[in-house]
């Protein structure tokens, strides 16, 4: 049993790269969707989101301090690394954070905001009526 715990170790820790954040460096924070009771909602590629960039004013130990805007002011500055990813420059990764409105633990709620399509889908025995919503 020993052995193969230092072997799924050893396989973990050449996988396992350390988050290194300098003061000055821009920073994605994440954020969760909530859904009911469950923090993910259940499409699972896609739940894990991240808003910014914003820059990081200060850091202490594990914890940095990020620059927010004046719109997530209600939202502690105070973020573990754990929960930043570093920035790539490509705007296509920019989750606009203007229409989303955040708690103060840094998560929303999903809510439809158009109808893409319907379409019936026949099984068998019934009809499975399909909405499609952005």
């Amino acid at each position: 049993m020993q052995t193969a715990q230092s072997r799924q170790k050893s396989c973990a820790d050449k996988r396992r790269r350390d988050l290194d954040f300098a003061v000055g460096d821009h920073v994605f924070v994440k954020v969760a969707p909530l859904k009911g009771v469950t923090r993910f909602s259940k499409k699972g590629k896609l739940s894990p989101r991240f808003i910014g960039p914003f820059e990081i004013l200060e850091r202490v130990g594990t914890l940095a301090y990020i620059a927010l805007p004046p719109m997530l002011a209600g939202v502690h500055n105070v973020f573990h690394i754990s929960m930043l990813r570093k920035y790539m420059s490509n705007h296509s990764h920019v989750l606009n954070y203007g229409t989303l409105q955040l708690t103060p633990n840094m998560s929303y709620e999903e809510r439809p905001t158009q109808t893409l399509g319907r379409k019936k889908r026949r099984l068998r025995n019934k009809v499975i009526p399909m909405v499609k919503v952005k």
